[in-house]
């Protein structure tokens, strides 16, 4: 445990300063937070939740120091945590009018208060309400100088256990590495042109890479679109609205196109988005039925801009797999471990057009993130993170679902998939100034899912219930 004045129980004090994306993130117009939305099948007991909290969360560094300023430098301090100071159980009615518009309406009015320097940047709102996908609502509010969105994700399903056993931590699937091998000569040599021709795209890319992150920086923009936020979007109250899609759907469509998940992901909310914003440019107009039966749309029917460039910045973890065992020993032991941001953006831009073929936009997605790797700031943002494969509890409490999102960057849209045992659970982050109507944008991604999957069975490729991880 921590004393007052910042000290370790060994006596020494513990301070560090902060890191380059840590003071990114402190910025002014870069003062991101991260938001996680956890639904209940219970209602929650504040107690349990604050004990629970006070024996692993509290004692990992970053949630028990708080951000130190002298003069120009900034530093984490380790100071003694209150649970009570962090834990808002507000008083509501059980039986209000309509809970879910609640929900959206309050996580929406905490992101404009800014949180108190004089203790640890986080909090969790204990929310006591049934909605219409939980018993109960449990919002956790973290600043992200903290740590990246992926290392907190998993530091909260680290304090979390298995439904099935209290003792067990959840499984986490993990990307394969394929491994080495024996090979002959002939092989070898295939291997060896393979490997030369690899080394030869990877050059390339990161040249164009390079290129194309130098012209944004510069001159290159986006297109003026109804999805990008003007100057001082960071700094307005965002909506954030989830909804959850079936697993098995998704899988589905991937064993079918041999794809992988994230590709088809990336799809259907290009789909979802082409679907929105040709919704949105024939707004007004008389009569607008395009989108009826499915979405099947022709071509000249199609008023979205031939030239639109929208590009996504698609955040990835590059800090090497840190299992939530890890974590989890990290907190029990109190000890500092590899922590901070590790985070990238992939630089993707987004084929927005209203496909014949409804696979198409599964294929244009694979075909387009394959060779793009490169940090930039876009119209959107995009994440997609991978969450346990069985039930799970929150301090004893059956998890519904978890829903993360993130307010603070320049950006009107961002969109978070998150996978929890058989269900994908999305939230859409929006400027309500720039897009009024997330609801339907969440609608037009349910719709494009269904409408993808639905062209994979009735062309027999396969299955309906052929869907396997």
């Amino acid at each position: 445990m921590v004393n007052n004045g910042g000290k370790a129980s060994s006596g020494d004090i513990y301070e560090e300063p902060l890191s380059p994306a840590a003071l990114l993130f402190q910025a002014p117009n870069f003062n991101c937070h991260i938001i996680a939305i956890m639904g209940c099948k219970t209602s929650i007991n504040p107690s349990v939740i604050k004990e629970g909290l006070q024996h692993t969360l509290i004692k990992h560094p970053r949630f028990s120091s708080k951000l130190v300023v002298q003069g120009r430098k900034k530093k984490w301090t380790r100071t003694t945590v209150n649970v009570e100071n962090h834990v808002i159980v507000p008083e509501l009615d059980p039986k209000m009018e309509n809970p879910d518009q609640f929900i959206e309406d309050y996580i929406s009015y905490i992101t404009t208060n800014p949180m108190d320097y004089s203790k640890p940047l986080w909090e969790v709102h204990l929310l006591n309400v049934k909605t219409s996908d939980a018993e109960a609502v449990g919002v956790f509010r973290i600043h992200h100088s903290i740590g990246d969105g992926a290392s907190l994700i998993s530091l909260l399903l680290a304090c979390t256990r298995k439904t099935s056993d209290t003792e067990a931590l959840p499984t986490i699937p993990v990307q394969k590495r394929g491994g080495s091998s024996t090979a002959t000569a002939g092989w070898f040599c295939w291997w060896l042109l393979l490997a030369i021709w690899s080394a030869i795209r990877l050059i390339w890319n990161t040249i164009a890479d390079l290129v194309t992150f130098l012209a944004t920086v510069l001159f290159l923009k986006d297109t003026e679109n109804p999805l990008k936020g003007g100057p001082g979007v960071e700094l307005v109250p965002k909506r954030f609205v989830h909804r959850t899609i079936g697993l098995d759907d998704i899988k589905l469509v991937k064993n079918a196109m041999n794809m992988t998940i994230n590709d088809v992901i990336l799809g259907l909310t290009q789909a979802a988005l082409s679907r929105y914003l040709h919704r949105r440019y024939v707004a007004g107009s008389a009569g607008d039925k395009s989108m009826q039966n499915g979405g099947a749309k022709h071509e000249s029917n199609n008023t979205l801009p031939k030239k639109l460039r929208l590009r996504a910045a698609i955040l990835v973890n590059l800090r090497p797999t840190t299992g939530i065992q890890a974590l989890a020993d990290m907190m029990a032991k109190e000890s500092k471990g590899g922590w901070g941001n590790w985070i990238g953006y992939i630089l993707l831009p987004f084929t927005i057009a209203l496909q014949n073929d409804p696979l198409d936009y599964i294929r244009v997605a694979k075909a387009t993130i394959d060779p793009h790797r490169v940090l930039s700031n876009t119209t959107m943002a995009f994440s997609n993170v991978v969450g346990p494969l069985e039930e799970i509890s929150f301090y004893g409490h059956p998890m519904a679902y978890l829903a993360p999102s993130v307010y603070g960057h320049p950006h009107a849209l961002t969109i978070h998939f998150q996978s929890y045992v058989n269900k994908m659970t999305f939230c859409v982050a929006v400027d309500p100034n720039v897009i009024p109507d997330p609801h339907l944008l969440c609608k037009d991604i349910e719709e494009s899912l269904k409408v993808i999957k639905d062209c994979v069975v009735e062309r027999g490729l396969i299955e309906d219930d052929a869907a396997q991880v």
